[in-house]
């Protein structure tokens, strides 16, 4: 802004005691100081508010006004309420070094002009910035990609001092963690994703408002020009797109934002939306691989023809990899009640964000991942280029747990209450002959995650023992009444007598009958062991040294 545009509002209090003939100048910033000498917190271009508490006679002026006018000041505004009049002094050494100065009315105060001037600064940088945008959005739309999203967060921290972040909706930082924003702690990403998830499935509009620790940000959606903004224009339902679509998280509240930063800010978003379809038609030919892999898998096809396919696939998803790596498959499925909505689409997008490694290198991590998708269920081939083993020589993939730390509670967020998200992985296989086995395990995971509660649950090929594959299957009014005909009879006497029954009973199957062994875990007497032991042989009789019986009460506290 120029400093003749104060003069215009009568509302600033502001006099002009000199310098007409500088009023052109820019305003780029404002300061409030009574330092003597405040150049070190001075960059230039700065309009200086102060209050005269420097002054302690004539001679003091002239210093003052030639430090600020060696640090680029273009105009200084005293305030009379300390002093009444604007010394003379004060008004011929701003002359002299052809500084223009005001004088601030006692009843205007200084945040007043402070806010003004901000405003109508960042309201120009915007303009300006606003153009930029628009260059760089023609730069990737008319030919090779321009930078990326942190050219633009970039553009945000410096013309807006934003600091500005991408997120997937998994909590994931996509983009703005380095020079232009410092770097979100996971917790904060996965709290930003949760809030703007959920105010996606409630309807409210954005940008939607979230306070953490103190600082308040402002998240925007960044629809997808494939999907999303095909979804929200044709009025489709929003669970279409919820878990897929990225958002923009500035620190800064958006509450009081003109209409042109916020046109500003979407324009952001589309410019961001250009660079995610373009990732997403990077990720074509991994999705025909995956297809095509597991298409033969399906269908019975030799095992020769699947690693011919393998090895094509290999090249693509781990550039430079000299040897064929190992593979593990990962099932997803995602569901919606009361709804004929097909999640396959949702779940490949999910399981491209979840299965990302955050230790690889490269811009795009997920490069490394082929995910198909055919009806409500995606699965994913995962390359292992080097399989590690642990101290017993088990070996290490990915594990299922460990893949929704933190995600659980933003993807919890999005499907609220009435989606589910269940995942299953298999174990690392070496060849083309054990693929078809591991997709089999893998969705036999799937299954088993799905009989469990939560609305994201994961299982792995480790929880396959028989029983833990058997049990989610058994009809719920029968795995009732089973339960309730061994154990009822037990949680009644505890009830009645607090005699430790249930917990004496695991106990003694945990430590595979082994009176010493469970009477020293339970820091009971061997004879108080049997006691309880025979107590609730008793109770339902049934004779725990009978391999039989001791089987039936371990699915009964399983299914518990």
């Amino acid at each position: 802004m120029r400093l003749r545009a104060l003069l215009d509002t009568d509302a600033l209090g502001l006099r002009l005691l000199g310098g007409e003939d500088e009023l052109d100048r820019s305003v780029r910033g404002v300061m409030t100081t009574d330092l003597r000498d405040p150049s070190r917190y001075l960059s230039g271009g700065e309009l200086v508010l102060t209050g005269l508490a420097w002054r302690r006679g004539p001679d003091d002026s002239e210093p003052f006004v030639r430090i600020l006018q060696s640090a680029g000041v273009v105009a200084l505004a005293a305030g009379e309420a300390e002093l009444g009049d604007v010394p003379e002094d004060l008004v011929q050494a701003c002359a002299r070094h052809r500084l223009p100065l005001f004088a601030v009315n006692e009843s205007v105060a200084f945040a007043t002009i402070t806010e003004h001037v901000v405003r109508q600064v960042s309201g120009e940088r915007a303009g300006d910035l606003a153009a930029v945008v628009d260059r760089h959005r023609r730069l990737m739309t008319s030919g090779p990609a321009g930078g990326g999203p942190d050219v633009v967060l970039d553009l945000l921290g410096s013309d807006l001092d934003l600091n500005a972040w991408v997120l997937s909706p998994a909590g994931r930082a996509i983009a703005g963690a380095g020079a232009a924003a410092p770097e979100l702690p996971a917790s904060v990403c996965a709290r930003l994703a949760a809030e703007h998830l959920s105010a996606t499935r409630a309807g409210r509009r954005a940008p939607h408002r979230v306070a953490i620790d103190g600082t308040t940000y402002s998240l925007f959606p960044i629809r997808s020009g494939g999907r999303g903004a095909a979804a929200t224009a044709g009025g489709r339902d929003v669970r279409a797109t919820v878990l897929s679509d990225w958002l923009l998280a500035v620190e800064a509240d958006a509450g009081d934002w003109p209409e042109e930063r916020l046109d500003l800010l979407q324009g952001v978003t589309q410019l961001i939306s250009v660079e995610r379809d373009r990732r997403d038609a990077a990720r074509t030919v991994r999705r025909r691989l995956a297809q095509e892999v597991l298409e033969l898998v399906q269908t019975g096809a030799a095992p020769a023809e699947i690693a011919a396919r393998l090895r094509v696939a290999a090249p693509v998803l781990l550039p430079g990899l000299g040897t064929a790596p190992h593979w593990q498959v990962v099932v997803a499925r995602v569901e919606w009640q009361d709804s004929d909505l097909e999640g396959g689409q949702v779940a490949q997008s999910l399981l491209e964000e979840i299965l990302v490694d955050p230790l690889s290198a490269g811009p795009e991590p997920s490069d490394r991942i082929a995910v198909a998708h055919s009806g409500d269920e995606a699965i994913a081939l995962v390359p292992l280029p080097a399989v590690a083993t642990d101290h017993d020589g088990a070996e290490q993939g990915l594990i299922a747990d460990a893949l929704l730390t933190a995600v659980r509670a933003p993807l919890s967020a999005g499907l609220a209450d009435d989606g589910r998200l269940t995942i299953g992985v298999s174990a690392a296989v070496h060849s083309a002959e054990g693929l078809r086995g591991a997709l089999e395990e893998a969705r036999h995971a799937r299954r088993v995650a799905a009989a469990r509660t939560g609305l994201v649950c994961a299982a792995g090929h480790q929880e396959l023992a028989s029983h833990v594959l058997l049990l989610p299957f058994v009809p719920d009014d029968v795995r009732r009444a089973f339960t309730a005909r061994l154990l009822d009879p037990l949680r009644e006497y505890d009830r009645k007598h607090r005699a430790e029954l249930i917990p004496t009973l695991e106990a003694f199957l945990d430590c595979d009958g082994s009176w010493t062994r469970c009477a020293s875990r339970l820091h009971l007497h061997v004879n108080t062991l049997r006691y309880r032991v025979g107590r609730i042989e008793q109770l339902t009789n049934r004779d725990l040294s009978r391999l039989e019986d001791k089987l039936d009460f371990f699915l009964a506290l399983r299914m518990s």
